[in-house]
């Protein structure tokens, strides 16, 4: 079963500048990720405010699912 939630950009892609620094969950520029959403390589964003942007957990694992079965 897939687990509820959200992950905002910074936990997808990484910031090793955070305190503590944040693991990528796939190792990708933020340029490249974006550019995969508006291309429809990976999930669209959930607006949760005006100013807040996030992935769904499950769409995430998903993905990560299927670039396993890629590879």
């Amino acid at each position: 079963m897939a687990t509820k939630g959200f992950y905002r950009i910074w936990h997808i892609i990484g910031n090793p500048k955070a305190n503590p620094p944040i693991a990528p969950i796939i190792p990708i520029s933020r340029t490249s990720w974006l550019n995969g959403v508006k291309s429809g390589k990976y999930p669209n964003p959930v607006k949760i405010s005006d100013r807040t942007t996030a992935w769904r957990v499950e769409d995430i694992e998903k993905l990560i699912a299927s670039m396993g079965e890629t590879a």
